[in-house]
C-alpha cells in the first residue's frame, strides 16, 4: 500500500489541498494530511520528514504560501520525493512562494508545481508511485486515456459544429 503524506503551512490551505486529496482518493491511494508550519513548528516538521518514509509514505507533497519555507525543510529531513505546491497568497499572489520553492539549493531538490496546483501535485504523486506499482501505473494510464477521449470528442464537435455552433450549444 502506498500513502503520500501532505503537509502545509496554514489550515487556510486546505480549500486548495482538497484537490490533491481528491485525485489521490479517485486512484485509491492513501494519504494524511497534517497542518505544521516550517516557522512556527520546526521542531515537528523535521521530525514528521525524518520518520516518512519508516511510516510508509512514498511520496510527500508540500504546501506553503508566501516565504514558502516548508517544502525546502521538509526535502532537508527526508529522502524522499518531495513535492512543492505554492499557495497563492499575500501580496505576490503567491508569486514569492513559487519562486522560494523552485530555488532550491544544489542537492535538496523540490519538484513544484504551479499555484494552487493541487490536482497536478496529486497526480504527480501518483506518478512517482506507479513507478514501482504496475496496477497504479495502469490507472494512470486509463486516466491519461480518458483525458485523450474528453479531448478528441470536442474535437470532433468543434469539427462537425464550427466554433459558433459549439459556443452555442455549450450555453
Amino acid at each position: 500500500m502506498h500513502k503520500v503524506l501532505i503537509v502545509t503551512g496554514s489550515d487556510s490551505d486546505l480549500p486548495v489541498i482538497q484537490e490533491a486529496c481528491s485525485i489521490l482518493e479517485e486512484f485509491g491511494v492513501d494519504y494524511s494530511v497534517r497542518v505544521l508550519s516550517a516557522h512556527r513548528a520546526p521542531d515537528y516538521v523535521a521530525e514528521l520528514a525524518k520518520c516518512a518514509r519508516e511510516n510508509g509514505f512514498g511520496v510527500i507533497i508540500a504546501a506553503a504560501g508566501l516565504a514558502a519555507h516548508l517544502p525546502g525543510v521538509v526535502a532537508a529531513h527526508t529522502t524522499l520525493p518531495v513535492i512543492g505546491l505554492p499557495i497563492k497568497s499575500g501580496a505576490l499572489a503567491g508569486q514569492d512562494a513559487l519562486y522560494s520553492i523552485v530555488q532550491m539549493p544544489p542537492g535538496v531538490p523540490v519538484g513544484c508545481v504551479g499555484i494552487n496546483a493541487a490536482r497536478n501535485a496529486g497526480l504527480l504523486a501518483v506518478q512517482i508511485l506507479s513507478v514501482s506499482d504496475s496496477s497504479l501505473a495502469e490507472a494512470f494510464c486509463e486516466f491519461k486515456r480518458a483525458m485523450q477521449d474528453g479531448v478528441l470528442r470536442k474535437d470532433a464537435r468543434v469539427q462537425k459544429t464550427g466554433v459558433k455552433g459549439y459556443l452555442e450549444a455549450s450555453k
